[in-house]
């Protein structure tokens, strides 16, 4: 175990369900113990190995068993069969503040959470000023919880969280709270965490997230580990999984016969991952939730784009196959940023995603001066089938996850082809005859 942070070895973890209470009561008193509920797999016969200081994400749908797992990994429940093993302290954020008393103070509750995780009293004397300081919720420190807002609670209990210094770090969809700058704060010191060789367990519905930051995946489904690997190759196949609306049995089925046919090909599965459509590229993310102050952002926000041809001259018909630039005008309203990424994407008049892309992905910087600033992006030889299509443009942070401003449908377009080719792009190609 001295390179292993956490073991599963055929976890099973069964709820027994009843159709009805005095079921439960006739099955426990039952002479001939005769069975009257069901048996739920929550979990079933699940192994993986996590090594220290790696970076994992888990993917699956609703009541896939991924909170199962994490609550069994946490202590929380016992699994019914199997052996967990886990190497080092953990730090989970999943209901930030369950374990906060809401009569006690701010700091009252830091203590007690220190408590609840077995730190003594010296230990968290040492990090007070730092929890509070990242906190950043003032005087409201010494006031009780039940007087807080929403954000000044969720504040409080991720910095919490956080400061504990665990050799594992969980996290279920809990890095986006509060305010854009103190979002901004929780990725630095997610960053910081897995800068410093910490084991990272991600629970997340954005794929884009789990890409950016992983470089292994775990698909559960139905309780049931599906795939486990290369974190393009599983969370491709999964969005494939979501995007076909098949029963995951009969997507089973059509996965079986493609390895078949690959294997008749002579063709390794393994190596083919590059080989699968990513309509859930690693750019710009679909939902639009903008930080505003006084009906303002408060970082930075995307004033215009304006589509031109090769020749600078602005359009909304685009002709295929030709160069097109996207020039971008935003303001910067708090210039002390470090490294912010622009992101465009390309979407059909169906909201379908086709293309996402960012400066962080690309390596590039962006001007970042206070008041306005502009960006042009090129694209080549423009090969999307004719219909109409909008950009999204949207600003984040350095890690390309808390948005600053997120304009959706900002401009319009219409490709004119002609009849060359069908479906959504044309690729470039060569026929030998």
């Amino acid at each position: 175990m001295s390179d292993t942070a956490v073991r599963f070895d055929n976890v099973t973890k069964i709820y027994k369900l009843y159709d009805s209470p005095k079921d439960r009561f006739k099955e426990t008193f039952s002479i001939r113990k005769k069975k009257y509920s069901k048996d739920f797999y929550a979990l079933n016969d699940v192994s993986f190995t996590i090594n220290r200081g790696e970076t994992i994400g888990i993917v699956g749908k609703n009541g896939s068993g991924k909170s199962t797992l994490l609550k069994i990994l946490t202590g929380v429940l016992n699994s019914t069969s199997g052996s967990i093993g886990v190497n080092g302290k953990i730090s989970a954020l999943l209901e930030l503040g369950a374990g906060f008393n809401m009569e006690f103070t701010g700091i009252e509750n830091i203590y007690l959470n220190g408590t609840i995780l077995n730190i003594p009293k010296e230990e968290m004397d040492k990090k007070l000023d730092s929890i509070i300081s990242f906190a950043d919720i003032g005087e409201f420190i010494h006031q009780p919880v039940k007087t807080y807002s929403s954000g000044m609670f969720v504040r409080l209990a991720f910095s919490v969280a956080i400061h504990v210094d665990p050799e594992i770090l969980i996290v279920d969809e809990a890095l986006a709270v509060g305010d854009t700058r103190f979002q901004m704060k929780c990725m630095d010191k997610f960053v910081e965490f897995m800068n410093a060789g910490k084991t990272v367990i991600i629970v997340s519905h954005d794929l884009n997230m789990i890409k950016r930051f992983c470089k292994r995946a775990i698909w559960l489904n139905d309780g049931a580990l599906v795939m486990d690997g290369n974190v393009d190759t599983v969370t491709d196949r999964y969005n494939d999984f979501l995007k076909s609306g098949l029963a995951f049995s009969e997507y089973s089925k059509s996965l079986e016969l493609e390895k078949r046919d690959m294997e008749v090909s002579g063709l390794n599965n393994a190596s083919s991952e590059g080989n699968y459509d990513k309509d859930v590229a690693e750019g710009v993310k679909a939902e639009s939730v903008s930080s505003e102050e006084n009906g303002k952002n408060v970082i930075a926000e995307v004033c215009s784009v304006k589509l031109c041809d090769k020749f600078g001259n602005e359009i909304s018909d685009v002709p295929f196959g030709e160069d097109i630039t996207l020039e971008i005008d935003y303001e910067v309203f708090e210039e002390n940023v470090a490294h912010p990424v622009l992101g465009v994407a390309i979407r059909s008049v169906d909201h379908k995603y086709i293309c996402g892309l960012n400066t962080l992905l690309d390596d590039k910087k962006i001007p970042w001066i206070k008041g306005h600033n502009k960006c042009r992006l090129t694209y080549e030889r423009f090969n999307l089938t004719g219909g109409g299509y909008y950009f999204d443009v949207a600003l984040f942070d350095k890690t390309a996850t808390v948005n600053f401003d997120y304009q959706t449908q900002i401009k319009r377009f219409f490709v004119k082809m002609d009849y060359i080719a069908e479906g959504m792009c044309v690729l470039h190609h060569e026929w030998k005859i």
